[in-house]
């Protein structure tokens, strides 16, 4: 069957011995000698990365499948249930941006709560600030955190420090049952609602955290992405807005190379007078940040990053019923 317009075909002579020849000198450039990708989808868009092919851990805990894969471009990377979680080469966008932005607000924290969070990287980058006396980190899969320690050290870098006490346990059990005003900061270091984390999303659970902050508290909590999860993403901040009030819910936009469409947030409930819009302590934050050698936030990231765009903006206000 012949595709296409006749008259641009052309007669090749088939010729047997030359053919021959030519597959014996053809030799596969090594560089395409794997071509195997890792994707993170849902119904209609999706990021793949191009993996090695090598598989460091790969156990299904009693909560979900924990791998550490290695990507060309971006190095070992934790996966949970086929999602990107973190990477090598990118993770200190996440990290830095989940907890440096509350601390300089507050001013002073002394006691924080980190529920998730289990590679690492949030509570390696709170214990950079001196001043904080406790920080707790509840993690419900321990299966994670043994991954992360021995496969991605760099992330998993703090969890000897004398200041932290590691928790293997329900974060949602956990914070039902805290103290009222325990806390000056409440970092909710999940992953997407689904599975293990899937009541981190729920109006109970932040009325709890609310309940166990300090009075001038800040709650920061994985956000979803305006545009991948734009439903999960609203309902969060309206669940916030109606919790710590409608002018106390900002959101903070950050960029992450392996989640997909780069665009993704943190959201915030602040309980007291203190908002992240309005640091005036912008040379201690870029003393800091020199001094730790952060790599993507600083004083003008931390402004931007509360500058909301106006489909974001769109999002926020709109009946959440209308998203599909």
């Amino acid at each position: 069957m012949k595709r296409g317009s006749v008259n641009l075909l052309t007669r090749n002579d088939f010729d047997m011995t030359t053919m021959r020849q030519k597959a014996g000198e053809w030799r596969n450039p090594e560089f395409f000698t794997r071509n195997v990708w890792f994707t993170d989808k849902d119904e209609h868009q999706a990021l793949s990365l191009r993996f090695t092919g090598e598989v460091f851990h790969d156990v299904q805990s009693p909560f979900q499948r924990v791998r550490i894969l290695e990507s060309y471009k971006y190095g070992k990377m934790l996966a949970l249930d086929d999602m990107v979680m973190t990477t090598i080469k990118d993770e200190f966008h996440y990290h830095e941006m989940i907890s440096h932005p509350s601390i300089f607000t507050h001013g002073n924290p002394k006691n924080i709560l980190v529920i998730g969070g289990g590679d690492g990287g949030t509570v390696r980058e709170i214990l950079r600030h001196e001043g904080v006396e406790k920080v707790t980190m509840v993690e419900i899969d321990g299966e994670v955190i043994t991954a992360c320690k021995e496969h991605l050290p760099q992330i998993a870098a703090a969890f000897d420090n004398p200041k932290l006490d590691l928790i293997v346990d329900d974060g949602i059990a956990f914070i039902k049952k805290a103290a009222p005003e325990s806390y000056d900061i409440i970092i909710v270091d999940g992953s997407d609602p689904v599975g293990p984390a899937e009541g981190l999303f729920s109006v109970e659970f932040y009325t709890n955290c609310y309940n166990a902050l300090k009075k001038d508290g800040i709650l920061v909590a994985q956000g979803e992405s305006p545009k991948f999860n734009e439903k999960s993403f609203a309902e969060l901040n309206h669940t916030l807005q109606d919790i710590f009030g409608k002018e106390k819910a900002p959101v903070s936009l950050f960029f992450v190379p392996t989640y997909p469409t780069g665009m993704w947030s943190f959201q915030y409930g602040l309980k007291g007078e203190k908002h992240p819009k309005m640091v005036t302590n912008e040379t201690q934050i870029d003393a800091f940040v020199d001094a730790k050698g952060l790599r993507y936030y600083n004083s003008d990231v931390h402004k931007g990053s509360f500058a909301t765009p106006n489909f974001v903006k769109e999002l926020i206000a709109k009946k959440t019923e209308s998203l599909v």
